[in-house]
């Protein structure tokens, strides 16, 4: 029996009202991954910009100027 099959047993035998507070549990369970698999992307992506920014920056070449009141 897997873990799925598990739990589906366990939620039939469950009263109504436990059913609604499991449903909402799972819903907070799937709202908080979301939030935390969208924050890990963001950061991802924030890291990914910064490093292209510095590898742009690394090729830039910089040339002396003369000062212009000599």
């Amino acid at each position: 029996m897997t873990i799925r099959d598990s739990a589906i047993a366990k939620l039939q035998q469950l009263p109504e009202p436990l059913l609604q507070e499991v449903s909402d549990f799972i819903d907070f369970i799937t709202q908080k991954h979301l939030a935390k698999s969208a924050e890990s992307q963001s950061k991802e992506k924030l890291i990914e910009a910064w490093l292209k920014w510095f590898e742009g920056v690394d090729r830039l070449e910089v040339t002396p100027t003369e000062p212009a009141n000599e």
